[in-house]
């Protein structure tokens, strides 16, 4: 477990919509078990600092190539940086004048994140919004994660965590779940291997987690809501809808919430320097049609869709 340790956090995102109840504040965290194929948010996978090149913002000046010590920059490269030779040394990025290059992770102390929230309280008030802790994967760092929520609390915030479900469930019990209000759960594939496949872990303990929770929600406790992302031919297929919503039914859950395919995603990987095999996929490139996602929704007609 990497309880621990102080974690990096890639942004402080306030005046959302998309990730729980009213305006919230959402709190991304550096560094995630899984390493699924389609991450939406790819800045988020690796729990070490990087630095990100925003293409769109570069104004080709050449001030990064000029500072850099180790020659780390070339224009024919996939991501413009040579990670190879880069140590993080950020003389490129402290130099570059059009905020091209960025830090992708900063570290905060437990009272710096709360501070930064707390300016978004008349946001919670008037709308029953909150605060989400989101990734990346959160639970990586529980003790970090009760020490802010506690604080939250403390102020009277709605708290929320987005999961990928990857965690000890004795340590969540103990450090989290206290702390928040609701929980977003991320079922992503059924079938165990087709999980490792894309997803690069076992699903396992992922499920059992789930059950658990959704067991206590039944016995009166926090409310679970499983979210299933819709990625087209892997996710997206009847097969795997058709087995997530016989799961749910089993587990007496009455809400799921379907999310549709983005494909932003795939510009945020170049912006870390990473390739993906499967962008070259067209369907993969585009957003999805509503008459598929309707489709993907049929699976659930007898749930409510949030």
């Amino acid at each position: 477990m990497a309880n621990a340790r102080k974690p990096l956090i890639v942004d402080i995102k306030g005046n959302s919509l998309d990730d729980g109840p009213g305006i919230r504040t959402v709190v991304f965290f550096k560094g995630c078990p899984l390493a699924c194929v389609w991450c939406h948010n790819p800045e988020c996978k690796n729990p070490e600092q990087e630095i990100s090149f925003n293409k769109r913002e570069c104004v080709g000046c050449k001030t990064c190539k000029q500072v850099c010590p180790l020659d780390a920059f070339d224009s024919q490269l996939y991501g413009y940086i040579n990670r190879s030779k880069c140590t993080l040394c950020m003389k490129c990025v402290d130099a570059c004048p059009s905020g091209a290059l960025s830090r992708a992770g900063k570290a905060y102390e437990v009272r710096q994140v709360t501070e930064i929230i707390h300016k978004d309280l008349p946001f919670f008030k008037i709308s029953n919004g909150g605060v989400t802790l989101s990734g990346g994967e959160p639970t990586l760092f529980m003790n970090y994660c009760s020490e802010l929520l506690q604080q939250l609390k403390s102020l009277g915030i709605h708290t929320l965590i987005e999961t990928s479900g990857l965690f000890h469930y004795g340590h969540f019990m103990d450090l989290i779940y206290p702390h928040i209000d609701i929980i977003y759960y991320d079922i992503k594939l059924l079938n165990a291997e087709d999980h490792k496949r894309y997803c690069g872990v076992p699903n396992e303990l992922i499920l059992s987690n789930f059950v658990a929770l959704q067991r206590q929600f039944l016995k009166g406790g926090k409310p679970v809501l499983p979210r299933i992302p819709l990625v087209p031919d892997i996710t997206a297929t009847d097969g795997n809808l058709r087995s997530i919503a016989n799961f749910l039914r089993a587990e007496s859950v009455k809400q799921v919430a379907i999310l549709p395919y983005n494909p932003l995603w795939i510009e945020k990987s170049e912006t870390i320097g990473e390739r993906n095999l499967y962008v070259t996929k067209d369907e993969m490139r585009q957003w999805m049609p509503t008459e598929q996602v309707q489709m993907c929704q049929s699976f659930f007609s007898d749930f409510e869709l949030v």
